[in-house]
């Protein structure tokens, strides 16, 4: 199956291939929904999608998971060199590591912008340092680079015929993020971090020791669902962008758009009980949403064709 989705990308070395194939099983492990939806993509833009997942993912276990002797500092020293090698590589059109040859070459591909990557490590060190954000203008700084950039960087790939589908595509990964937020409340306390800005919770007089007690109050309901009015309006706006994308890339990206700003819903259904239970979006409603997507995206890439993905970009 896999074997198809590179043939059809025009990718051939092996060692390109291997590092595909290291992004794509980081993809398939530890981002199941995301991974579910790229399958919609014609083959041929699959592993592309699956290397941009894999940079993010290798850079946020150096953040989070790598080593857990290592220290904050150490930790930054690491994502920095990381990084700048990436940068390099970029500029020189190849790379060693097993994770950035694939990147490198999927940047290179799709000419996408490297500020990108520059402001998604920016927050990624961000996240080594920070702890809490006063404001909704200090959080944006930080959700630019860990999610926004991410729709930013998949655009060139869903090959747009309007460039306004890059601020739609902002929107789409602030929503995405925000709504993690909404469900992580518990697990970032575990981490020492509060992603809902301060400001905002004191409006509904909730403070971060009112959530580190974690006990649901009527307060951080309330402050909760004012965080959820956000995610659902991001998400409407974000709606046009997805018809400006080529028609066999639309079906992929509407089915993650429903995935993800669902979690919001799936918060509600468990009465914002973020302490103790932790909202999933039913694998039932996964299937109701993927199956029709699937038959959708097979009718659009025979009627209009995969994109550009065949026969037009050998390895270099």
């Amino acid at each position: 199956m896999h074997r198809k989705e590179y043939q059809q990308a025009g990718i051939t070395d092996p060692n390109l291939i291997a590092s595909y194939e290291v992004c794509r099983e980081l993809n398939a492990k530890h981002g199941k929904t995301y991974y579910l939806a790229t399958l919609l993509l014609p083959p041929g833009k699959r592993p592309y999608v699956h290397a941009l997942y894999g940079f993010a993912r290798y850079a946020d276990e150096i953040v989070d998971d790598l080593d857990s002797t290592l220290s904050d500092q150490e930790k930054a020293e690491l994502l920095r060199t990381w990084g700048d090698n990436f940068m390099r590589d970029v500029r020189e059109g190849s790379s060693e590591d097993p994770v950035c040859r694939a990147v490198v070459h999927t940047v290179r591909r799709w000419d996408i912008p490297l500020d990108y990557f520059e402001s998604f490590l920016h927050s990624m060190t961000m996240d080594l340092t920070v702890t809490e954000y006063q404001t909704f203008d200090e959080l944006y700084e930080y959700v630019y680079g860990s999610a926004a950039v991410i729709g930013l960087q998949m655009v060139p790939i869903l090959e747009p015929d309007n460039p306004e589908a890059f601020d739609r595509a902002k929107d789409l990964g602030v929503a995405f993020q925000l709504a993690n937020f909404i469900r992580d409340v518990n697990e970032d306390l575990d981490r020492g971090r509060v992603y809902l800005p301060l400001d905002e919770l004191a409006r509904f007089g909730v403070t971060r020791a009112d959530l580190e007690k974690r006990e649901l109050t009527p307060q951080i309901k309330a402050a909760l669902r004012h965080q959820i009015d956000r995610v659902r309006r991001l998400d409407r706006e974000s709606i046009v962008g997805i018809s400006m994308l080529h028609p066999a890339s639309r079906d992929c990206i509407e089915a993650a758009r429903i995935l993800y700003c669902g979690i919001a819903n799936q918060v509600e259904e468990i009465d914002f009980e973020v302490f103790k239970k932790r909202a999933r979006v039913p694998v039932r409603t996964r299937f109701w949403v993927a199956f029709p997507a699937w038959q959708r995206a097979r009718k659009a890439r025979k009627i209009y064709g995969p994109g550009k993905v065949q026969g037009l970009h050998p390895d270099f």
